[in-house]
């Protein structure tokens, strides 16, 4: 990357996905009262932008169940967002009760993916949608629009880089302020991703996208380089990688916050976040769901600061 480009003076926007994409993946669920610690956590390290539950079917996302009550105990100073996914006109209506800042629409460039998700195909979703961005912008809230499957589909397959521009531009003429691209299966390499990513910004402006890569490769972190280059300052992230994808067994988690905001600032890019905070979030959440941290940032941090411990113990023991 070059230096001329101004890259590294920028200023970068996470979206926190770990309590919502996140949670709503894993095995286990977290009780309201440590969902509620988790998002005061991430808040305190510096992230303005989380998206924190989801109005759906709690038959289909149990995780999610209590997101109305969630929302109405969140702490409502400071600068950050909280944001809510909904599905259909039942769903707005219970975000906007809940006072969320953000609505989140999900559809993806595959009927395969989102029938299995949502229940409809492609087409269907965009009429579905149509009123419910109609009367959130009537309310004064932003809704963004969520691109699934924008390299490949585990039902459909690959996906072209043109599919992918044609329905990011749909879902902005229907009135959503930010398009988030999202490799949801993890199968991305800055091969693939790059050809879509110039595909997509040849209709749209690089301040309406963001990217949200997941890490099933290992290849998220890799993946953000091409997105960076070409402008694009939103990153969607989750804490500790909670996450996966229901519907591609094995999926890995949304990239690991920590192995974002370390890249970011690695590029001497601004974040706002505390590394330091965020990691110890990410140790924490783990710990609370019994499952390893699935962030390589996390854990070295986490050792470094056991390895200090235990020096400053022996210190004082003598």
């Amino acid at each position: 990357m070059k230096r001329e480009s101004g890259m590294q003076d920028d200023k970068v926007s996470l979206v926190e996905m770990g309590p919502r994409d996140g949670l709503q993946n894993e095995a286990s669920t977290l009780p309201l009262v440590q969902r509620l610690e988790l998002i005061a956590r991430l808040a305190e390290s510096g992230l303005q932008r989380i998206e924190v539950g989801a109005f759906v079917s709690p038959k289909k996302v149990p995780q999610m169940a209590d997101s109305a009550e969630l929302f109405k105990a969140l702490p409502r100073k400071g600068p950050t967002r909280y944001g809510a996914l909904v599905p259909n006109l039942q769903g707005l209506q219970a975000a906007i009760a809940a006072r969320a800042d953000e609505i989140g629409l999900f559809t993806a460039c595959s009927d395969g993916f989102t029938r299995a998700n949502i229940g409809i195909g492609v087409e269907e979703s965009l009429v579905r949608f149509a009123p419910l961005v109609l009367e959130a912008r009537r309310l004064g809230i932003k809704v963004r629009g969520y691109l699934s499957t924008v390299i490949a589909c585990p039902f459909d397959g690959p996906t072209r880089p043109k599919r992918v521009a044609a329905m990011a531009e749909r879902l902005l003429d229907l009135g959503c302020h930010e398009i988030s691209l999202g490799d949801t299966i993890g199968v991305g390499t800055p091969g693939t991703v790059a050809p879509m990513l110039d595909a997509v910004l040849h209709e749209i402006p690089a301040g309406r996208l963001a990217v949200h890569f997941h890490d099933t490769y290992g290849q998220g972190l890799a993946n953000l380089l091409p997105a960076l280059e070409r402008g694009i300052r939103t990153i969607d992230c989750s804490v500790a990688g909670l996450g996966g994808c229901p519907y591609a067994p094995g999926a890995s988690g949304n990239v690991a916050s920590e192995e974002v905001v370390y890249l970011l600032h690695g590029l001497g890019m601004s974040t706002g976040v505390s590394l330091d905070k965020l990691a110890a979030t990410g140790q924490w959440v783990s710990e609370q769901l019994g499952r390893p941290n699935g962030s390589q940032v996390g854990q070295a941090l986490h050792a470094n600061a056991e390895r200090l411990r235990m020096r400053l113990c022996q210190s004082s023991s003598h």
